[in-house]
């Protein structure tokens, strides 16, 4: 199994993988909370995550993935409130919401996602636990974490407590110990959602979740830890504490991995400052897969700024690569013929374009400089076949079927580009489309039989206006868009 090396937020530089338990991965990954559609910013640490699973998959490893969901939050009973809804009827409908957007982006299915609303035992059981061991205390049916009593608090965001507590948002509550202790369970208010408690009725604070819920399902330590740069203080700083102070020993997780903001003329993308788009109103101007890559352009450590612009550069680059997986289908379509010199350096070149990919998400996992052994090997792809039909050096089949293993890899573990693979040429992820091509091309196929050359070219002429080429062969036409 290859090296990998992680940047860890905890120790901030990059550590040789060493999993739990040989062979296998156990991963939490924070989730949403439900109270308005997904947004791009929402998007990016899940396809992130979709891809790193994905690879570690490829390497060998069992993958345990676990992401909850907030559903029980000051933000989602605020838009019940303000529509006049139940709060699980709120959060049900922005949870299903997220599960179209991501289907769609393909982003493959956790093992589990557990909800605040489902593990109240757990979380009332992990407060308890703090109480009794003197880490948390009582107020007015309030519980709040006693951040003094960790002596480790603020290692994961690399600050003092007194520097935090001079530059964090804190709640204004004068009865605490502490400015910078936080809530562990709120006592019930008029109009809020409450459960039973030893403490009296009321829901738990935001942190309390995924330290109760991760532990619950992966245990002490697990593997990774990820969500956005946004989390790490207070949202995964408080659960270090919490988890690691109910334990009684550390660490909670091995590797804390944090992806990078979406931005908007270098300004972070956000619900707060009301310059986010929604990833639904985005599917309506651009493919999946060219919304899916744009999220993967670049390191996920590093910002992402997005546009039009750059969802167009997206597009222009898939139909690059979408061409290549033309080729590659249409040369498996040809007789196979003897060995070439030309079927030899494309097998080498392929073999290399893998080697590179992989040592490319081996570190950190860089889907730039992966993406960019991806593009090599279509640039070859695309070579090959104007050898093939240009110069008619015979295909290789059997190498062939090793080249499109290759790049069909690379493209699943990015998760692109699958429609194209199945014979949807024209990128738009439409396989009506598709048929409808296939039948304008048995047309002008027999309109060029009957000699209507006119009408044949009329037809290719009013398709290139439309953005679609088409390209003849003694093979038969192709198109493309």
């Amino acid at each position: 199994m290859r090296e990998l090396t992680v940047y860890n937020t905890l120790t901030r530089k990059k550590e040789l993988f060493k999993p739990v338990t040989p062979g296998q991965v156990k991963m939490y990954v924070c989730g949403i909370t439900p109270y308005n559609h997904s947004h791009m910013g929402n998007a990016r640490p899940f396809v992130t995550w979709d891809v790193i699973k994905r690879y570690l998959k490829h390497l060998g490893y069992q993958v345990t993935h676990i992401q909850n969901f907030t559903d029980v939050d000051d933000k989602i009973i605020n838009a019940a409130n303000g529509e006049d809804a139940a709060w699980d009827t709120v959060a049900n409908r922005y949870i299903a919401s997220y599960f179209e957007v991501m289907d769609k982006l393909r982003v493959q299915r956790a093992d589990r996602y557990p909800r605040v609303s489902e593990h109240m035992d757990d979380i009332i059981s992990m407060i308890g636990e703090l109480v009794k061991k003197g880490h948390a205390y009582e107020l007015d049916g309030d519980i709040y974490y006693r951040v003094r009593s960790f002596e480790n608090y603020g290692e994961l965001s690399h600050r003092s407590l007194d520097d935090m507590m001079a530059g964090a948002r804190i709640e204004v509550d004068d009865r605490k110990e502490n400015p910078m202790d936080f809530a562990l369970w709120k006592s019930a208010k008029p109009g809020e959602p409450a459960w039973d408690s030893p403490w009296g009725k009321g829901r738990p604070g935001w942190h309390i979740e995924c330290s109760a819920m991760s532990l619950k399902y992966l245990g002490e330590p697990f593997d990774f830890h990820g969500g956005g740069s946004d989390l790490i203080f207070p949202h995964h700083e408080n659960e270090i504490a919490q988890t690691e102070a109910c334990c009684g020993h550390g660490p909670m997780v091995n590797y804390w991995v944090h992806n990078g903001f979406i931005t908007i003329d270098s300004e972070k993308m956000s619900k707060s400052l009301n310059n986010f788009f929604l990833v639904k109103d985005v599917l309506e101007h651009y493919s999946a897969d060219a919304l899916r890559y744009f999220l993967i352009s670049n390191h996920y450590r590093s910002p992402l700024d997005f546009s039009d612009e750059r969802l167009t550069e997206m597009t222009r680059s898939l139909e690059r690569l979408g061409t290549a997986i033309d080729n590659t289908l249409y040369l498996l379509d040809l007789p196979s013929g003897s060995g070439s010199a030309a079927s030899a350096q494309l097998l080498n070149d392929a073999r290399k374009a893998m080697e590179d990919f992989e040592e490319a998400m081996c570190d950190d996992f860089n889907t730039a400089l992966a993406s960019a052994a991806m593009f090599e090997l279509a640039k070859k792809l695309n070579i090959y076949k104007n050898e093939v039909v240009t110069d008619d050096v015979p295909v290789d089949a059997s190498v062939l079927a090793e080249v499109k293993h290759i790049f069909k890899t690379m493209t699943d573990i990015l998760g692109i580009l699958e429609d194209r693979w199945n014979g949807v040429r024209g990128g738009t992820g439409d396989k009506d489309y598709a048929e409808l091509m296939d039948v304008i091309l048995e047309l002008r196929q027999e309109c060029r039989a009957q000699k209507q050359y006119a009408l044949a070219d009329a037809i290719r002429d009013k398709l290139s206006e439309l953005g679609i080429t088409i390209e003849d062969s003694p093979q038969g036409a192709r198109w493309k868009k």
